[in-house]
């Protein structure tokens, strides 16, 4: 069994998807683990213990491990305060490896903080590690500027975890090319590994029944939009182009928001902003705040969509499209990032300018007029994804680029030996 640890530590397999901090990490790293299982790797998952209720060591799934690292109090922290407490996340990290007498082969961190802990352990254990950084600190930059709230020491971490990185997963060909612009990371170091879907979980279910199942009307065209509520997912953007259908008579035109709470809180400034401008364009009684849904349930929103709708200001990848796109459901996504890699332009949905309502109401309107082409972009959904984007496939990929890091590392530790002994 080759033992390999898995470093997120804000981002846990456990956690409930579509909160502030919840999103695409998390499946990430779950599904990831879960499919290298299969291809005999037992994986153990290092996240922060949010409760202190969290057993230390929770045997999750057959081969996979969830280890809670003390590091800061135990409770729910933002990501960008976590900074601080990675000393602490380290220092209990290395005294479960020495207790329980792991020898781990490789280690994969995910995000710049675990990619600093990550570091710190090559640089003591001597164990070469992986890094996916899922988003980089100069892109979030450029698109937040002063909103940003993450420590300006991200950008020195990221670029010396670049650096003594021993393999570097971009998630898309624009993350290859962000790395090399703007950090000067290694070539040949960097592996492009998309992210995937389960098809086991996320398959196409006949529309109708779908709606059947949710209590949807049937006669409805519906439209999607899934995810974490935050700012840069431009739902602000869907509901202005809502707005913008209402006004060319598409009366019968729903929006369904899923994630988040159904009743936001003042803790929640998103969801209150969003109520609030679909109050002012005098599009509420359009629009349905669903709330959180369980992972088993995602399929029936897919599928009982005409349209899945996401236009994020930039995405690092997004595995939203490609979870629409396994249900049979074309996708009109913003041309940035990941998205202009997963969604092909014109044959599984479209691509729009981001913050731009007019541009995507056009969209969605030619759509909705084109049963026909609708249709079709369902159908070459499910192929393009059955093709490219499987966990299996990713797991596979990994699992070439894990064999690649260890053969370089293996090589260099036996050139050592032989220096040592002349």
């Amino acid at each position: 069994m080759k033992r390999i640890a898995f470093i997120s530590e804000h981002a846990s397999p456990l956690a409930i998807l579509g909160g502030v901090d919840a999103g695409g990490q998390n499946v990430y790293v779950a599904e990831l683990a879960r499919q290298l299982t299969q291809k005999g790797y037992a994986v153990d998952i290092f996240t922060r213990r949010e409760n202190r209720d969290y057993p230390r060591c929770l045997q999750w799934r057959q081969g996979i491990r969830i280890i809670h690292v003390d590091a800061g109090p135990p409770e729910v922290i933002e990501k960008e305060k976590l900074l601080p407490y990675m000393a602490a996340f380290r220092e209990d990290m290395l005294k479960f490896i020495k207790e329980e007498r792991m020898d781990y082969l490789l280690i994969h961190a995910n995000f710049f903080m675990s990619a600093l802990v990550a570091m710190e352990l090559k640089c003591l254990l001597h164990i070469p590690y992986v890094i996916t950084f899922h988003a980089l600190g100069h892109i979030r930059q450029l698109y937040q500027g002063e909103n940003d709230r993450f420590p300006p020491e991200r950008l020195v971490i990221e670029e010396q975890a670049m650096m003594m990185a021993d393999g570097i997963v971009a998630e898309c060909p624009q993350d290859r090319e962000d790395l090399l612009k703007y950090y000067d990371a290694p070539a040949d170091r960097i592996a492009v590994i998309p992210c995937g879907v389960d098809l086991d979980e996320l398959f196409p279910i006949d529309k109708q029944l779908a709606r059947i199942m949710l209590r949807l009307p049937k006669e409805e065209k519906i439209l999607l939009q899934l995810g974490r509520i935050v700012p840069r997912k431009g739902i602000d953007n869907v509901i202005q182009a809502l707005s913008k259908l209402s006004c060319r008579r598409h009366q019968n035109v729903r929006l369904i928001v899923v994630g988040g709470d159904a009743n936001p809180t003042q803790h929640n400034h998103e969801a209150q902003r969003l109520k609030m401008l679909a109050k002012e364009l005098g599009v509420t009684a359009g629009i349905q705040f669903a709330g959180h849904k369980n992972r088993d349930e995602l399929k029936y929103y897919y599928s009982a969509a005409d349209l899945f709708i996401t236009t994020p200001w930039y995405e690092p990848f997004g595995i939203t499209p490609l979870e629409s796109m396994a249900c049979g459901t074309p996708v009109i996504g913003a041309n940035v990032g990941g998205i202009k890699y997963s969604v092909a332009d014109g044959v599984t949905g479209k691509l729009v300018p981001p913050r731009d309502p007019d541009a995507l109401a056009t969209a969605i309107s030619e759509l909705l007029h084109a049963p026909g082409m609708l249709n079709e972009m369902g159908e070459q959904a499910v192929r393009r994804v059955r093709k490219l984007f499987t966990w299996q496939q990713v797991a596979s990929r990994m699992h070439k680029l894990y064999s690649e890091v260890l053969a370089r590392s293996a090589g260099r530790s036996e050139a050592a030996a032989i220096k040592r002994a002349v």
